[in-house]
Order: C-alpha cells, then sequence, then structure tokens
C-alpha cells in the first residue's frame, strides 16, 4: 500500500478543484518547510538562523527528501526569532508563487527537448507547532491553542502549576455509546461527557474569518499588537500571508505538524515520568495537588501526618532500584551502523538522567526500546497502553503501510468499541489517564499530535 502523497485526498480534491493544473503533468506540487537553530551551538550566545526549504512532491516519495531536490528559497537570519514578523521575510517567496500559479514560467524539457509553460502550486507546509503559530496566524499558546477545537475547546488551567491543560478535553471525540463517556470518577471527578467534537470550520469559512481581521503592521511593536477578543473568543494574531495565495482558500490541508516533534514531546511527557526525572515528571507536588481539585484519585492524594507531608508513590512511576535497570540496560546496549546515535553516551547512570536526546533518539527510543524498557516493570495496564501507542508511530513512520497492521488496529479498536484507529489511540490516551496518570501530562506537549491525528 503507497503512502506517496499524490494517493492523498488533499492531492485528489486539489486537482478536482483546479483540473486545468494536472492536465499538464509536468506542473509542480511544492511543500514548505521551516525550523529555526543555532547555528553556533547550543553554549553559544544566542541566535537564530531560519531556513525556508520548498520540496517537491512529484518526484517518488523517497526522492522528495534528496538534498537535490530541496531547494533553499531564504535563509532569515537574526539575534532572535522572527516571530509573526516571518510574513516579511515570506514576501519574495509569496509574489514568486503567486507569479507561477497566474502565468507560471517558461521551462525547458530536456526529455522531449521543448519549451512549455510550468506552474506550480504550495500545497501545505511542515513545521513543529510554535512554528505552525507563526506561518497560520493562529497562536498556539494558551487555553485556545488547539487550531482545530479553536474556541471550542475545554481546556482549562490548572490551579496550582499555572499552565493550560487539556485533561479530558478528548472524551468526546469517542463514539457516543463508548463506555469511557460515562465514568465519572476515572476522568475529570463527576463528570458524564455528552458534547461530540466541535465541527471543523472548512477552508472557505476560515477565510471568511480570517478576511473579517484588518492587517498588522510589521514594526518593532508588533508582537504588542492583538485583536478585540484575542484568549477569549479566539487566537488570531495575524491574517497569515499564504491567503494571498488564490488556491490557499481550496486547499483541504494547509499546515502540517513535523511527526518527529510530535514523538519527541510525547516520549519526553512519558518516560520523564515514569522514570521520576526531577525537574521534568509531571507527576510532582503540584500535580499531586492539582489530582485533589480534579480526580476522584485517593491513593495519590498528599498524605499528611506527624513527620510532615509525603507524596505517595503511584504505580506509573518506578522505583530507584528499577530505574537503576533501565538506564544500565540503556548503558550497555549497542545499535547497527546507521539505524540511530549511540545513545549510550546519553546515559548518566550517577544523575539518573538522559542528556541530549535529539529528536531521532527519541524517535528509535519510542518505536523500538519503550516496549522492551518497561515490559517487566510497569502494570500490564499501562505498558498495554505504551505499546499501542508505539505501534502506532511506528506504522504511520514506515515508508509503506502495512495491511496487516492496519487490519489489527482496527480488530483492537472494535474490540474496544470504538470505530477508528484514530479513535483507538486516543482510547490508548485515555487509557493512561485512567491509569492514574496525573492531568499535567495532558499538557499542550503531549496533545498536540492528537488534534493532528483526529482530523
Amino acid at each position: 500500500m503507497s503512502n506517496n502523497t499524490s494517493d492523498g485526498k488533499v492531492w485528489k480534491l486539489f486537482n478536482s478543484v483546479h483540473p486545468y493544473f494536472p492536465a499538464e503533468s509536468r506542473n509542480v506540487h511544492l511543500g514548505l518547510c521551516t525550523e529555526g537553530f543555532n547555528p553556533f551551538g547550543s553554549f553559544a550566545a544566542p541566535y537564530s538562523c531560519w531556513p525556508v526549504i520548498l520540496t517537491v512532491y512529484n518526484l517518488p516519495s523517497g526522492m522528495c527528501i534528496w538534498p537535490e531536490f530541496m531547494f533553499l528559497s531564504t535563509v532569515i537570519l537574526d539575534p532572535s526569532s522572527p516571530g509573526w514578523n516571518i510574513d516579511v521575510c515570506l514576501r519574495p517567496l509569496i509574489d514568486e508563487l503567486t507569479q507561477l500559479w497566474s502565468s507560471g514560467a517558461l521551462t525547458y524539457d530536456i526529455s522531449r527537448k521543448q519549451n512549455f509553460l510550468m506552474r506550480a502550486a504550495l500545497m501545505w507546509t511542515i513545521n513543529d507547532f510554535p512554528t505552525y503559530g507563526m506561518l497560520s496566524g493562529w497562536s498556539t499558546h494558551g487555553k485556545l491553542a488547539c487550531p482545530y477545537c479553536m474556541e471550542n475547546n475545554k481546556a482549562f488551567t490548572l490551579a496550582n502549576r499555572g499552565k493550560a491543560s487539556f485533561f479530558d478535553c478528548h472524551r468526546r471525540f469517542l463514539p457516543l455509546n463508548h463506555r469511557y463517556r460515562k465514568k465519572r470518577k476515572d476522568f475529570f471527578v463527576g463528570r458524564v461527557e455528552k458534547d461530540i467534537a466541535s465541527p471543523r470550520l472548512s477552508s472557505e469559512e476560515l477565510h471568511d474569518v480570517v478576511s473579517e481581521y484588518g492587517d498588522i503592521v510589521f514594526d518593532l511593536q508588533s508582537g504588542k499588537q492583538k485583536f478585540p477578543g484575542f484568549g477569549l473568543t479566539h487566537n488570531w494574531v495575524k491574517r497569515s500571508i499564504f491567503w494571498e495565495l488564490l488556491y490557499w482558500k481550496t486547499n483541504l490541508l494547509r499546515h502540517n505538524l513535523d511527526v518527529m516533534h510530535i514523538e519527541k514531546n510525547m516520549f519526553e511527557n512519558i518516560f520523564n515520568t515514569i522514570m521520576d526525572v526531577k525537574g521534568k515528571t509531571k507527576d510532582n507536588i503540584k500535580a499531586t495537588l492539582d489530582i485533589a481539585l480534579y480526580c476522584n484519585r485517593k491513593n495519590m492524594e498528599l498524605v499528611y501526618d506527624e513527620s510532615g507531608v509525603a507524596k505517595p508513590r503511584v504505580s506509573f512511576v518506578l522505583e530507584k532500584n528499577a530505574q537503576l535497570l533501565v538506564y544500565k540496560w540503556l548503558k550497555s546496549l549497542h545499535y547497527l551502523d546507521g539505524h540511530a546515535s549511540n545513545i549510550s553516551r546519553l546515559v548518566n547512570i550517577e544523575d539518573c538522567r538522559l542528556y541530549g536526546m535529539k529528536s531521532h533518539d527519541c524517535h528509535v527510543f519510542m518505536q523500538t526500546l519503550i516496549p522492551l524498557a518497561f515490559c517487566d516493570l510497569l502494570p500490564k495496564g499501562i505498558w498495554d497502553a505504551l505499546m499501542e501507542i508505539s505501534h502506532f508511530f511506528r506504522d504511520i513512520c514506515s515508508s509503506k503501510l502495512n495491511v496487516d497492521h492496519i487490519e489489527r488496529c482496527r480488530t483492537l479498536a472494535a474490540s474496544r468499541g470504538v470505530t477508528t484507529i484514530p479513535q483507538l489511540v486516543l482510547g490508548s490516551f485515555l487509557l493512561l489517564c485512567k491509569k492514574e496518570s496525573p492531568p499535567s501530562i495532558w499538557s499542550l506537549g503531549t496533545l498536540t499530535g492528537l488534534s493532528e491525528i483526529l482530523r
């Protein structure tokens, strides 16, 4: 089963809306990705470098990411992130894309030895979640950070941690007859979920909403400009420059989230909590105080006695001896060349920490090592949920979709009372929630991928 982008619903819908574009097979479909980094290293003075890269999707899926077929269109250099002002730097690129769509460019076809008028269309962008906000114009901070639920989500601010939590926000994505909807004790205390998922705005409806907001003057004060109702009824900070493309409002999918960033966020939250990493775990004193407010989990509340206050040990956190076993096991691992970096060098047994984990390291750990590392150390229910999440990422990151794996997921989904594979993944997260995980683990970093998956 191919996973080429040309087989997807977005590609086919675009071609049906603009039939004259695919009529010329040599017209180009493009994708845009950008990411900021410090070119001088993490220990140097802060500096921001943002390469803006275009890739051609008309090629076979394996060749799309070859360096020779990726075009560096812009490099944004600044001591700090461009933020909302990134549109200023993208102006030349947008003007060129507009020209390539409307009038095209005279191009020489070496295979046919003739000139033809080539047109190009930008299908979508690919980026992490903070960059998503910079490119789309919808702020990815606060309770309205989800760009799909928008103002219809049920996020709330944790009383003690002071951060936005999406705990128990996604039960409404489950079927109306799902047993988790009626649980009053396992999720938000006393809540029976009767709501359904809010309808997603179409591209045309979203274009009409964005068109109501005026232009923002880009200058040194642009970051302080806010539209009325910001943070209450909407999270729009600007009208993105991409809406100037005539075909942008007909695109079914405009912005993609990078699966490696999603996987890294999920891995860090899960691993740091299970291993009780100081300063990184979601199961801390403040989280325990929040549990007493929002959950019916008496065994997780603080214990007050004559000696003081103690935080009880929970089943999803390993004891010190078990943590040492995991770190020693990681220290002894060796991989084939090219499979992964040397993770053993990142292990500090004395501090019980992993240092310098990159996105690909988290990718390997999430899909390969998590099922092995915690197999005999965690309760079966929690380990089963981790296994399902690990297998899901392994399937969607494979070069080709495996029909047997898809059918296995569908069978498992049916046994859980859900109808789709994304709902099965959601059920796995809900199972983690039910198995005593704190509300703070349901942060935006953990749930960024859920909204993307459940679309």
